[in-house]
């Protein structure tokens, strides 16, 4: 049952940022488009790898590192360190999805309280918002960095609402990934799923609290 939140909680990578010129940037390397978001989808196992072995490791340790290998193994002059600077550089320059900055505006003026918690590191989230004239708009901009384990563990889940001093209940976490969206509803916060691709949802995950697929769409979500 939707209780309106007091603050929403946004993940950052695909949620707000839009990836989709990571693959232009693999193109022109001579390496498949397609290897941009198998290289996301990648770190990201890692990293869930590594919190549940209890040896989480920095976002960008792990996407540099994985990136180097994958490219090496398309192309023989990845030694090079100029190709994994090119991608690392390209995913740091990121845009906001067309729809997020008008959302976002609507759900401060509606008196919520907004914030991020990502699994990438602050800064980049801080870089992002602020590129795009919208970091105002946030109360904190919050990583895993300085939380016990990635999102979806629990923990990380109660390190932003005791940073953001609400119950979990009074916060609704914003993402695209359903695996986000069960962790933070397990975590006992509100969830909004937004579906960016048009897809099913997945019936193993907890469902979420709704669904939308437009950022500008949550405010009038949550006014019933």
């Amino acid at each position: 049952m939707l209780i309106r939140p007091r603050v929403i909680v946004f993940d950052v990578n695909e949620t707000l940022s839009n990836m989709d010129p990571l693959s232009e940037r693999f193109a022109n390397l001579g390496a498949p488009a397609h290897l941009a978001a198998l290289w996301f989808s990648g770190v990201l196992r890692d990293g869930f790898a590594l919190t549940a072995a209890g040896s989480p490791a920095a976002f960008g340790e792990i996407a540099t590192d994985s990136l180097r290998r994958q490219l090496a193994g398309v192309r023989p002059t990845a030694e090079d360190d100029g190709a994994v600077a090119e991608i690392m550089a390209g995913f740091a320059a990121l845009d906001l999805h067309a729809d997020v900055a008008p959302g976002l505006t609507a759900l401060t003026e509606a008196g919520l309280r907004l914030a991020t918690l990502s699994n990438g590191a602050a800064q980049v989230a801080e870089t992002l918002l602020s590129r795009a004239g919208v970091r105002e708009l946030f109360e904190r901009v919050l990583s895993v960095d300085d939380a016990p384990a990635w999102k979806p563990a629990r923990t990380s889940y109660q390190y932003a609402t005791t940073a953001l001093g609400v119950e979990p209940s009074a916060a609704m976490l914003v993402a695209v990934h359903p695996w986000d969206i069960h962790g933070a509803a397990r975590a006992g916060l509100q969830t909004a799923w937004l579906n960016r691709s048009g897809g099913t949802y997945p019936s193993y995950f907890e469902e979420p609290t709704v669904s939308i697929r437009s950022l500008k769409d949550l405010t009038a979500s949550l006014s019933g």
